[in-house]
């Protein structure tokens, strides 16, 4: 259970007033019983004055205080309209001799509205008894006497103390048992609170804090409302993994949520799957460093990686890729059939990030399984991968689709096959799917064309055979794809030059 929000001053003991009242918990489904003791928060030294009848000065008094800002409730007309009978509850609440509900239900009929928004601002200020405001707030609930702009107000006020905790660095237990009073007294903020407090932390640069409130939500079971899989961060573990992922810290994320599930405890499904995605954008910045690294090595700025270090490389990637399935697997046994559709399509990611073709072509035939067709952009870089490796049947199967496409899809795919065929460095493949592609009325992009005659030329310098880059040269030739050849031949042992027109 709470205590009574310190808001970093110290007791003043001679205020103690025995209490003893129920609460039900929406949070634990349960009844809280307030501290025996309410207890009155004041500023150290300082002697709580008397109301005395000047009007001004109970106004100056009210105004004295400021742990809220109160400018932006209490404003000139309302220190106007602050009628005797406002000033008289404050002081009946202050005395602390009858309960809060007794003397507010006393003086119902006369406090205004305003007045009563007043009185929760007032007991809300440092110094003064913290335990009333949560009191009279829940009164009014009670009495059906909240709007939406009282409800703001006590929101902004619990949003403060929070605030004050977390400044303070006061026990993460104690900002959750705040947490559980604003339930207990029907405080419905049109947001998360958890979440509120993982920001608040987050922005204070209290990171190990945030991820010790989020180990203690989990382990107390408060409720929170988790995601739907589809966009929402769900509960305190995937809001969090998301903080981290915004962030670029990636592994981070991805350490948070199998730590967590692993010590015992147990996230949101939903944080499952926003760690999978930041094991798919870990992947994917790793790729690209990778590409950068191969850059400087080609241009001979760097030295060739050695075998150790290739297999610390083999070996991160591998890592993450395991991560990455068993964060899938958990996902599927606490999500259910619903999730293997997103599941599938986030592993699908991760495997094309990983350059995994096999894997990745499993996945898209998952995806279909379940009802959830993977973009047949997918298709085809999942197919240029496997072209890239050589994989013959996972090419056959993924080119079965073709029969059923247009031209316009046609030539798409088979423009990703032959790109596969060439970064793979399978020139004779890429060849043949060229070829496939000008018998069937498609023109491959220039591009395209050039590259593989190009690896073509470089086949004639290592074996000799000149035979494809002619029968090439003459398929590109009759469809006017390239102007007269002049193709020649070096024979080195005769000093011989033989040239031909095509």
């Amino acid at each position: 259970m709470a205590s009574v929000p310190e808001l970093g001053f110290a007791f003043s003991p001679n205020v103690l007033l025995q209490r003893h009242k129920l609460l039900v918990s929406q949070l634990h489904g349960s009844c809280l019983t307030r501290p025996p003791s309410r207890i009155s928060t004041r500023i150290k030294n300082y002697q709580n004055p008397r109301f005395i009848a000047n009007k001004v000065s109970k106004i100056r008094e009210f105004r004295f205080f400021k742990s809220v800002e109160l400018d932006q409730f209490v404003t000139s007309d309302d220190e106007d309209e602050m009628s005797e009978e406002f000033f008289e509850a404050i002081e009946e609440l202050e005395r602390m001799t009858r309960e809060p509900s007794d003397v507010l239900e006393e003086m119902n009929d006369r406090l205004s509205a305003r007045e009563l928004q007043l009185v929760l601002v007032y007991f809300s200020q440092e110094g003064r008894d913290s335990w009333c405001a949560l009191e009279v707030f829940e009164w009014l609930k009670k009495e059906n006497r909240v709007d939406n702009e009282t409800m703001e107000l006590m929101v902004s006020i619990m949003c403060s103390w929070v605030k004050k905790y977390i400044e303070e660095e006061r026990d993460v237990g104690d900002v959750i048992d705040l947490l559980v009073d604003m339930d207990c007294v029907g405080l419905k903020p049109g947001f998360s609170m958890i979440e509120k407090v993982i920001s608040l932390y987050w922005e204070m640069e209290k990171k190990e804090r945030a991820v010790l409130f989020v180990k203690a939500v989990l382990s107390r079971g408060i409720a929170y409302a988790e995601g739907d899989g589809e966009g929402q961060k769900g509960g305190p573990t995937g809001y969090l993994a998301w903080k981290m992922m915004v962030e670029g810290k990636y592994v981070d994320a991805i350490k948070l949520v199998i730590h967590l599930r692993e010590s015992g405890l147990k996230p949101e499904v939903y944080s499952y799957l926003i760690a999978l995605t930041a094991v798919v954008k870990e992947l994917n910045e790793f790729g690209k460093a990778l590409r950068k690294l191969k850059g400087y090595v080609r241009a001979g700025s760097i030295a060739e990686l050695d075998g150790k270090n290739l297999g610390l490389i083999e070996k991160y990637q591998s890592d993450l890729l395991a991560d990455g399935s068993r964060l899938s697997s958990w996902a599927i046994q606490e999500g259910g059939s619903s999730l293997y559709g997103v599941v599938h399509e986030r592993l699908l990611a991760m495997y094309i990030c990983a350059g995994r073709g096999l894997e990745a072509e499993r996945q898209l035939w998952e995806m279909k399984l379940v009802g959830k067709e993977a973009d047949g952009d997918l298709y085809d870089i999942v197919l240029a991968i496997c072209a890239s490796q050589n994989e013959g049947s996972a090419v056959s199967r993924l080119l079965s689709r073709i029969e059923v496409m247009n031209s316009l899809r046609k030539k798409k795919t088979l423009s990703w096959l032959l790109r596969g065929y060439i970064k793979g460095g399978h020139i004779n493949d890429a060849a043949e799917t060229l070829t496939k592609m000008l018998d069937l009325g498609l023109y491959p992009e220039y591009m395209d064309r050039v590259a593989v005659l190009q690896g073509l030329r470089k086949r004639i310098q290592q074996s000799g055979n000149v035979e494809a880059y002619l029968n090439l040269c003459k398929r590109l030739s009759d469809t006017s794809l390239i102007g007269p050849c002049l193709v020649y031949l070096y024979i080195k042992k005769y000093k011989l030059w033989i040239i031909k027109m095509l």
